[in-house]
């Protein structure tokens, strides 16, 4: 195996086909598909000073935040009555990233259309991905206040009588990963199979391919699949800052929207930012049987694990793995593929792993393959980031022609990609992959979707 630990994948091999019938975002560019491909094709970028939380302190005070997103009862999309009153009293229990969760999935189940009269709730499910979620300090702040002693010193026994009672007694059920997908049933009366992945980058991929796996089996018509993260948070950015090439500035001349420039020679580090996104996955003769607008097929996917014999991640070998497995799950030529939607991470080490990759799945294709990277527009949303960008792909192939790579002026010789430029065609298939630093991956592969004609 190559030093590796085992590895395991996955493919989307059955007689029963999966699309695309519903798409929903949030995101720094916007709340609706329209929003994010009007802002890629725009060449906007979602970078701007940080307004969550104060950053003072910090040597960084810009992300991609999605500051069209408040929380308002208004931002989840189309509701009937029953449904918007249950979605506002449940906010008080969701974190912002739940509360993001479940405004792309509302979002996504409107643009799929009716599907209540044509399935049973049992055959309805619901897999979700997500990062770790971590409180925000004004969680604890007036508990800790009250335990400090006359020298300012926490005192330890004073917590469980006057501390704990100034949390609130529902703090726990705000950041539990397991809740996006828990509101999301619980809203839609969504009774089928239902699952939780906390898997950083990767989760929103893999969160598809288990969403796959469970029509392909048989044991769900439609289901529910995204991913919600955010790396713009108090303690997540400064442990982003202390583990992982983050971009900084460099000078008072130094604009953050040039800062994401995936595979540029000039590339120094990650952006942050924030953002969740969703699919509606149907078995194909049911979309079919409702009139669904189908917007895409899912013909492949792969789940890698790859790592050294001390634990680290091995990036390059598991995403030669991810977008290799997609591909072959999935009947690809990996020489007919229409585009590459990248990682692209904007690191140094991360992105030439990344060109590597591709280079070992495309040969000597891939000088003629475009490659493209949203989060040149918006950084990383986390686990947030794989489905937004999937998304833009499936926008893309809707329409013929790929948005270009921002920020690439200068080629890297180390990272030998075709960088996507306005008007290049997308193609009709694409794959997606996305890798964690501890080297968890998953990938996609899609096609675009045209009728196909009734049989004679």
């Amino acid at each position: 195996m190559d030093g590796l630990l085992p590895l395991w994948m996955n493919a989307c091999m059955s007689d029963r086909r999966v699309v695309v019938t519903g798409i929903g975002v949030v995101c720094p560019l916007g709340l609706t598909p329209e929003d994010l491909w009007t802002g890629l094709v725009e060449g906007r970028s979602g970078v701007g000073p940080i307004g969550l939380f104060s950053p003072a302190g910090l040597p960084l005070h810009d992300a991609a935040e999605a500051r069209c997103f408040t929380g308002a009862i208004d931002e989840f999309g189309c509701l009937d009555g029953e449904r918007k009153k249950a979605i506002r009293k449940g906010l008080k229990v969701m974190c912002r990233e739940s509360q993001m969760a479940v405004a792309a999935a509302q979002r996504a189940l409107h643009d799929a259309g009716d599907t209540a009269g044509f399935h049973a709730p049992e055959r309805f499910g619901c897999v979700f991905g997500s990062d770790y979620m971590l409180t925000l300090p004004e969680d604890f702040t007036a508990g800790v206040a009250a335990c400090r002693a006359a020298d300012g010193a926490f005192d330890f026994d004073r917590w469980a009588p006057d501390g704990m009672p100034l949390l609130n007694p529902l703090w726990l059920l705000k950041y539990l990963p397991n809740m996006p997908a828990s509101h999301i049933a619980i809203y839609n009366d969504l009774r089928g199979p239902s699952n939780s992945l906390t898997l950083r980058e990767a989760a929103g991929h893999l969160a598809v391919g288990e969403a796959c796996v469970t029509i392909q089996r048989g044991m769900a018509d439609i289901m529910v699949a995204g991913a919600t993260g955010t790396r713009v948070h108090p303690m997540k950015t400064v442990h982003a800052l202390q583990t992982e090439q983050v971009a900084l500035p460099n000078g008072q001349a130094d604009d953050p929207a040039s800062w994401s420039r995936p595979f540029d020679r000039g590339r120094r580090g990650m952006v942050l930012g924030e953002g969740a996104a969703v699919l509606i996955l149907e078995e194909l003769s049911h979309a079919e049987r409702r009139g669904a607008r189908i917007r895409a097929e899912l013909v492949g996917h792969a789940a890698v694990a790859a790592v050294d014999r001390g634990g680290i991640g091995r990036r390059q070998t598991a995403l030669r793995h991810a977008f290799g497995a997609a591909l072959r799950s999935g009947g690809i030529d990996p020489a007919s593929v229409g585009h590459v939607h990248a990682h692209g991470l904007s690191t140094v080490t991360g992105d030439r792993e990344e060109a590597a990759a591709l280079a070992e799945v495309f040969g000597a294709a891939l000088p003629r393959i475009p490659v493209v990277a949203a989060k040149s527009h918006f950084g990383n949303l986390g686990a947030g980031s794989g489905l937004v960008e999937c998304i833009a792909s499936i926008l893309a192939c809707e329409r013929g022609e790929l948005f270009p790579l921002l920020n690439y002026e200068t080629v890297d010789e180390t990272c030998p990609i075709r960088a996507a430029q306005p008007g290049t065609p997308a193609g009709q298939c694409f794959v997606s992959a996305a890798v964690t630093p501890q080297g968890q991956a998953g990938g996609l592969a899609f096609r675009g979707w045209r009728a196909e004609p009734a049989a004679a």
